[in-house]
């Protein structure tokens, strides 16, 4: 079963604030220390934005000093899916919520254990649930 959602444009501009679209349908960036996720520590699960899939849980979570929440895993590996970004100038790894396609942030190889990796996930791509 496709459980895949699809949108036009028009339609998550209705859904969304123009801050959110940015970011999760424009693969932008919300700055560094604003968001409301990066330094939260509730125990709970961080959700897509645009459809509500579980992405994150805050046993993954960790401090890592950039500003935006990180973790060093995803809920499991069929809720993200990565791209190759070469925006900007750099070659960097783009994470996607893989049921919508919203852009989530980028992952990186400086990361904790068990992983070794960090998400660096932009706070307006999420919602958390606790």
């Amino acid at each position: 079963m496709n459980n895949k959602i699809y949108k036009s444009e028009s339609e998550w501009k209705k859904e969304l604030t123009p801050e959110e679209f940015e970011v999760t349908r424009k693969a932008g960036t919300q700055k560094a220390f604003i968001g409301e996720y990066w330094n939260h520590d509730e125990k709970g699960k961080y959700c897509c934005k645009c459809c509500g899939e579980v992405l994150f849980s805050s046993e993954s979570k960790f401090k890592s000093s950039s500003g935006w929440p990180s973790y060093h895993s995803p809920f499991n590996q069929t809720v993200i899916y990565e791209k190759k970004d070469t925006s900007h100038g750099m070659t960097r790894t783009e994470v996607l919520c893989q049921k919508c396609e919203a852009h989530l942030g980028h992952v990186f190889p400086d990361g904790p254990a068990p992983t070794g990796l960090r998400y660096c996930i932009n706070s307006i791509s999420l919602t958390f649930k606790v």
